[in-house]
């Protein structure tokens, strides 16, 4: 309990005399005083941090802290960020979960999650936002490269020896990261018929990441590359390690509608096909179409949570454009005024370049090189030029910038 001070009594810990103190608590058989409470505060807390990786229950931010945080970077989406921000929150409050005596024999399984959407739609930047607001280390991977052990390209143990690099090769950090694994898409199995040759970079890397995904020891070479006897090796838990993956899924739809019409069948069956949105149905996704695209049902369990990202609007584009906190003409706009010259976009050049956006059908991925190809001239001339004062990008200028670049003499299909 605390009590008066007096100058008799001194802290137990530090010496000070209690006039000096402030407060002291007294225990059984001596006294602390307020400043190493605080100190042995601190202390736990640090260790608590460094046997969970940096990460502790009270630390992780709500979902609705977290879907805030991600409304600032990504525009839309609201159904994926929220299902990301609920599995983000109990897979960081599992790892620093405190000892229950109501539970102590429930163990709470991880939960990675599969995100699908067109190109361009945010997948990776939803990834790096996430890793961003909770300060773990977090690496983007390739599953493209990636090819069963003894083929050449990358064993999938690589992908360990990314998050290790970014997490300077600290493994309790390392073990608390996120990955996320791009293309997953490209590693489906390519046929469904036995064949004599190996799948080496599809059904067979699906094989090989099952166990990643789970949870297991991996002995990771720090520097990357591949395995070989005499190499130092770091040794690994994936048990905590939280793994994204994301796919555009090219041609899903054709097996989402397939399943969808078999299913309309029976009484007031017509009616409930006339609620089926035919522009966007990626938002009807369930596992058992990813199984009929070619990923192998154990690698599915092991990514139960699974959410898609809504192709991208006019509006939505609009947006990207100009609102989140990163937005792609603020980025031109700090570019410019750091040589002194104010950049402004009318609204009209806005519209042009989103109209060339939804042309070219690259998503938000293709805004920046639309932009890139209008600023050139003017990123050429401006630092050089004696005048420094402002830029207006309007349609007209625009027109022209696009209309002499090679990305209007090669439009994307």
């Amino acid at each position: 309990m605390a009590k008066k001070v007096s100058s008799k009594e001194i802290c137990s810990f530090c010496g000070r005399p209690g006039d000096e103190a402030g407060l002291l608590i007294a225990g059984f058989s001596g006294h602390i005083c307020d400043s190493c409470v605080e100190q042995a505060y601190q202390i736990v807390r640090e260790e608590v941090k460094a046997n969970t990786g940096g990460v502790t229950h009270g630390d992780v931010p709500k979902p609705k802290e977290i879907k805030a945080f991600l409304d600032e970077y990504v525009i839309g989406q609201d159904e994926a960020k929220k299902i990301l921000a609920v599995a983000v929150y109990n897979h960081y409050k599992r790892i620093g979960q405190p000892s229950s005596k109501k539970f102590k024999d429930v163990e709470i399984e991880k939960s990675n999650i599969i995100l699908v959407g067109e190109t361009g739609t945010g997948k990776t930047l939803l990834a790096r936002t996430i890793a961003k607001i909770l300060k773990v280390p977090f690496a983007i991977v390739d599953a493209t490269v990636l090819t069963e052990a003894g083929y050449v390209g990358e064993d999938v143990e690589s992908i360990l020896s990314k998050l290790l690099q970014a997490a300077d090769y600290d493994v309790k950090a390392t073990e608390r990261g996120i990955i996320f694994i791009d293309e997953l898409d490209k590693i489906a199995r390519k046929s469904d018929n036995p064949s004599i040759t190996r799948d080496v970079s599809g059904e067979g890397v699906q094989q090989a990441l099952l166990k990643l995904l789970e949870g297991t020891d991996v002995n990771v070479p720090p520097q990357g590359g591949r395995k070989h006897p005499e190499q130092k090796m770091v040794k690994i838990n994936t048990r905590d390690i939280l793994f994204i993956a994301g796919g555009a899924f090219n041609g899903i739809e054709r097996h989402i509608g397939s399943r969808l019409k078999t299913n309309m069948l029976g009484y007031g069956a017509k009616k409930e096909k006339d609620h089926i949105d035919q522009a966007n149905l990626l938002q009807y996704i369930a596992p058992a179409d990813l199984k009929k695209f070619g990923l192998i049902p154990e690698i599915i369990g092991r990514l139960p949570i699974l959410t898609y990202l809504n192709p991208l609007d006019r509006d939505a584009l609009r947006r990207i454009l100009t609102e989140p906190k990163n937005a792609i003409t603020k980025q031109f706009m700090k570019l410019f005024d750091m040589d002194g010259v104010e950049l402004v976009f009318t609204d009209e050049a806005i519209d042009h370049i989103v109209d060339k956006a939804i042309e070219f059908k690259i998503g938000a991925r293709g805004l920046r090189s639309i932009i890139e190809a209008i600023m050139t001239e003017a990123m050429f001339e401006g630092p050089s030029s004696t005048e420094k004062s402002m830029i207006t990008i309007d349609k007209q200028y625009a027109i022209d910038m696009l209309a002499s670049h090679v990305i209007s003499k090669h439009k994307v299909a």
